[in-house]
């Protein structure tokens, strides 16, 4: 049952007279912040100019027409509000026998059936680490992914890789100098960078090694055998780094189409934009006059007739709307990036194209670790691997503490350290700049990914306990067990997982999803400390309290994995 909704049927009814609609009914609708003044609470104030009354006036009188219904036990007026008060027992049944019937798929919704959700994330450069400025664009995308899937959309992940550029000229002639085959084998990308750090070094003694770069960048540009042989080799070194790295962290990616893939889409762009009297020449190079929305130009083609970005980006777009016919296209890259995204979004518009306002720029803050190093100049970077690393293993100093003898400890630590990251990354608003702070995110207590994994595995723990017991056959609940103010606190929480989850959607906000398994892994240890479970003495109470534990776990499970986070059952 969805109890907003039924709720904001029941007002609808009462108030007869309104242009409010149910679903309008529906957003109005609160949880106060204390249990003494009802589990949900709507507020009149819209109802004023309908009503020509004032709002205290409009929720006495709707309170004395309101039907209660099987699962509201008391309705008050208080102020300008209407308070509801649940038949505990019918919310507890409701919630808990949903959960129990859909298991896995308890919180999932079909509103986004029939439409396909783009979104662009990650997008590394060939032939450059895969350092800590990576992770954000990564998990956001990620989890955004999982989420539209959750409720319906099909979701398309395109890694838009940095496959193309002058920077492949200086990387052949860096290896054509000091490179050896052997050596970018056995080394990967940590070598690839090495080469390519070693140049930028010498081009500052030697400025004529960047006219040799862009040669070979011109020759690969044309079609010459041993320079797209070599470019061709440079990226598929990196991409096995990037798998390894992808791995993982449990993402993956639909396409894998780059930078390199748009280079015969282009020229249909520009010949569009010149037929449509859109290209202005400005000290030789092309570009669409922006004026009108108070935008710089955006460029098109260099004065050498080369193309950028946008004319990338643009030619991009067009092959995945016509491929994909998406209803949105997210580009998940830094906010210092939305100038980019704002232009080129509006040359499609000026092209004429409507579903320029299905392209939605989702910029996110910058982010830094409190030791303070985080460069990605002259080859100073903090490898994700190596931050990956660490993390793991602080998770596994303190597993060994908590727990040695615990199975598959290293496993454990690998979910528990990398889960610890991405909890983090998506613990605030996107827009936020994050710190990465070992000590702050590995720790079982606080607002953590481990506390949350660890509130999983104490349920998972409790529920094998339960096996066990001799006797302890299912039985049908009585719900009227499951009324204290602990187990009520839980099952608020549990009947707005489906909202928060298309809320994150709407809002492309993860942290929303992230808040919500806090508080209810701290509501249900609220409730685990409160409440004797398996010693209570009473079989009905024990099976009925089991109930609880059982959908605690299968939700939590479920906001874990959505944020592409693992939910162990031991720990």
């Amino acid at each position: 049952m969805d109890f907003t909704k039924e709720i904001a049927t029941l007002i609808y009814a009462a108030a007869n007279d309104t242009a409010l609609s149910i679903e309008s009914i529906v957003e109005m609708i609160e949880i106060p912040p204390n249990p003494e003044m009802g589990d949900y609470a709507f507020p009149c104030f819209k109802f004023a100019k309908a009503f020509r009354k004032a709002p205290p006036i409009i929720a006495k009188e709707l309170c004395e027409t309101i039907n209660h219904g099987e699962f509201v036990s008391d309705i008050v007026a208080n102020g300008g509000y209407i308070n509801f008060f649940m038949d505990k027992a019918c919310f507890a049944r409701e919630v808990l026998q949903e959960i129990a019937q859909k298991g896995a798929s308890y919180g999932k919704s079909t509103v986004g059936c029939g439409q396909n959700v783009l979104i662009d994330y990650s997008s590394p450069n060939i032939a450059k680490p895969f350092h800590v400025g990576h992770l954000r664009s990564t998990m956001i995308g990620n989890a955004l992914y999982n989420i539209f899937n959750f409720i319906g959309y099909t979701s398309v992940g395109i890694n838009h890789l940095g496959d193309w550029g002058t920077q492949f000229g200086k990387m052949i002639v860096a290896y054509k100098k000091w490179g050896d085959k052997e050596t970018v084998e056995q080394e990967g990308v940590k070598e690839l960078n090495r080469l390519y750090v070693k140049y930028h070094d010498a081009a500052k003694e030697q400025p004529s090694m960047d006219d040799e770069a862009r040669s070979w960048f011109v020759k690969m540009q044309t079609g010459d055998d041993e320079a797209l042989q070599l470019w061709k080799w440079f990226t598929d070194v990196s991409m096995i780094e990037f798998n390894k790295m992808y791995e993982r962290l449990g993402v993956t990616f639909d396409s894998f189409a780059g930078e390199s893939f748009y280079n015969d889409k282009m020229e249909a762009v520009v010949a569009e934009l010149k037929e449509k009297h859109l290209l202005v020449e400005s000290d030789g190079a092309m570009i669409v006059d922006l004026e009108k929305y108070n935008m710089p130009p955006c460029l098109i083609l260099r004065r050498d007739g080369g193309t950028l970005y946008p004319t990338r980006d643009i030619a991009a777009a067009f092959y995945r709307k016509n491929t994909y016919d998406f209803s949105k296209c997210l580009y998940i890259t830094a906010l210092d990036q939305n100038l980019h995204f704002a232009q080129w979004f509006k040359v499609i518009g000026e092209m004429g194209y409507e579903w320029e306002k299905d392209l939605v720029h989702i910029p996110f803050g910058l982010v830094s670790l409190d030791t303070g190093k985080l460069s990605t100049r002259e080859g100073n970077v903090v490898l994700m691997d190596d931050l990956l690393n660490e993390a793991v293993a602080k998770a596994a100093n303190i597993i060994d503490e908590k727990n040695p003898s615990l199975e598959n400890k290293q496993q454990v630590a690998e979910k528990v350290g990398i889960g610890a990251i991405v909890f983090n990354d998506l613990y605030n608003s996107r827009i936020k700049d994050v710190l990465f702070s070992m000590d702050k995110m590995i720790n079982f207590e606080g607002e953590t990914g481990p506390y949350v994994q660890y509130t999983h595995a104490r349920a998972s723990s409790v529920l094998g306990k339960a096996s066990k017991v001799e006797g302890s056959t299912a039985q049908a609940i009585d719900y009227q067990l499951l009324t204290d103010e602990s187990s009520v606190g839980v099952f608020k929480l549990l009947a707005q997982f489906n909202e928060k989850v298309v809320d994150a959607a709407y809002k492309y906000e993860p942290y929303i999803v992230t808040r919500y398994v806090v508080d209810l892994a701290q509501a249900f240890n609220r409730f685990y400390n409160e409440n004797n479970i398996l010693n209570c003495g009473d079989e009905n109470l024990k099976q009925a309290r089991l109930a609880v534990v059982d959908a605690v776990k299968t939700v939590l499970a479920s906001g874990l994995t959505l944020l592409g986070i693992a939910a162990p059952d031991k720990m």
